[in-house]
């Protein structure tokens, strides 16, 4: 493939600001271009700079990339195209964007095992997606090409980062080629039907966040195993003529096979029912092209929240699983012991299960998914680690009615025992300690 006229220590001229900046290492390549560091010739922070081969320097391309810049990144996930880059005396682009931080994985590193994250984590990674991808749709943009090869994440923190954002469109713009990762696409993708937009995006994101948790895919059961040769029409029969999902309470006929999905197996009974009737929605009624019967991404944003509020650690072996009131006789996956009714926090209609370092935000208060604001945390005491309490990170006292009536105030920094059936007054909204 010919690149014309960029090269390490080369100049390109952004726009629209005209500044100039010097082309750096080498980075990668793709099936659309290569990409390079890229240094501002104004000092200000390096960037990615991806330059596109001689034919996909399209007219059309150019287009596309223009309207992404001229609106903006829809949040601070996505590693948006924030310039176009061109050269003097050539019809050769192409744009500059936030280059990718160090720790940051792929998702297939994950899914592999290379790399490990917590639940809270994953869960984490999976709001801000989601949340990220409604930002997305309310511009009118569809992603077209959700899948393993766009994601990376940072396993400290859960935060995600969305690249490869040059394939984002208008709602079914038919002047772009891509359709998108075949065992991701849409049935009606797959089977010709359709173009990317906004609703198969939903349907896609739901393949993601399936693969991310149950580390296998909806539709590959043992249906899978009638195929001599997996090919693309075993793709097109499975992803879009005949999809079923693996979990379909009234269909079993693709049901997962114990020695080739192993995986999905082994997740599946750890989500908590509210979950798995989401992934049955929207691999059941979602297999149709129609926007009312797909999960949205404010249903999955809103579940994955509650999710990450439900890890339970074990107390036996600290590993960690999801608390779910439908099955008060869970076990722990790993050593096999009855994990018990955990104490929680409940807030209006959220519900917090509170481990040893447990943090509350301010999203159960004001329902605004901030994570990074802290108002409480579990304390425990050095002396007694089974003595737990709930100090006050926020800035104002709070009042705490004990069963008894009698009422104690705490200041911020103070702590208070973690009383069953105590409420708290956090200002503005009640919290209810309960265990069992």
């Amino acid at each position: 493939m010919m690149l014309t006229m960029v090269a390490e220590q080369s100049q390109v001229r952004l726009a629209p600001s005209g500044r100039t900046a010097t082309v750096g290492k080498f980075i990668g390549e793709g099936g659309q271009g290569a990409v390079f560091e890229v240094h501002p010739d104004d000092g200000s922070p390096t960037l990615a700079l991806k330059w596109y081969f001689d034919h996909t320097a399209t007219r059309n391309q150019r287009s596309a990339i223009e309207l992404l810049v001229d609106r903006g990144a829809p949040d601070e996930h996505f590693l948006w195209p924030l310039e176009m880059a061109e050269t003097d005396g050539s019809a050769a682009f192409g744009y500059v964007m936030p280059l990718r931080p160090d720790g940051f994985a792929s998702l297939t590193d994950l899914l592999t095992g290379k790399i490990t994250a917590s639940f809270r984590m994953i869960c984490m990674m999976c709001m801000k997606l989601t949340g990220s991808f409604l930002a997305l749709h309310n511009q009118g943009l569809c992603y077209r090409d959700i899948s393993f090869g766009n994601l990376f994440f940072d396993p400290e923190s859960g935060t995600p980062l969305i690249c490869d954002n040059d394939n984002v469109g208008v709602e079914r713009d038919s002047s772009s080629n891509v359709l998108g990762t075949r065992r991701f696409m849409a049935p009606e993708i797959v089977r010709g039907e359709a173009l990317p937009s906004t609703t198969t995006d939903l349907y896609s994101l739901a393949v993601l966040l399936f693969y991310v948790l149950m580390v296998g895919h909806p539709l590959l059961g043992k249906r899978e195993l009638d195929f001599r040769c997996w090919d693309e029409n075993a793709e097109r029969q499975m992803f879009g003529v005949n999809p079923l999902f693996i979990f379909d309470p009234e269909n079993r006929s693709n049901a997962p096979s114990g020695e080739h999905h192993g995986a999905v197996l082994q997740y599946w009974p750890l989500f908590p029912s509210t979950i798995q009737r989401l992934f049955v929605q929207a691999f059941t009624e979602g297999l149709e092209p129609d926007a009312t019967k797909r999960v949205r991404e404010s249903v999955w944003r809103s579940a994955m929240a509650d999710l990450m509020a439900s890890v339970q650690r074990c107390p036996w072996c600290r590993s960690e699983s999801f608390y779910d009131p439908d099955r008060p006789d869970q076990i722990c996956w790993n050593c096999k012991r009855e994990l018990g009714e955990p104490l929680r926090l409940e807030i209006d209609r959220h519900r917090v299960v509170l481990n040893d370092d447990t943090r509350i935000s301010t999203h159960p208060l004001r329902h605004n998914y901030d994570f990074s604001t802290d108002v409480a945390e579990v304390a425990t005491n050095p002396s007694r680690p089974d003595a737990w309490g709930l100090r006050n990170l926020s800035e104002r006292e709070w009042t705490v009615t004990l069963p008894t009536g009698d009422e104690h105030t705490v200041v911020p920094g103070q702590a208070i025992g973690l009383v069953p059936d105590a409420t708290i007054d956090l200002g503005g909204s009640t919290a209810v300690i309960r265990h069992g």
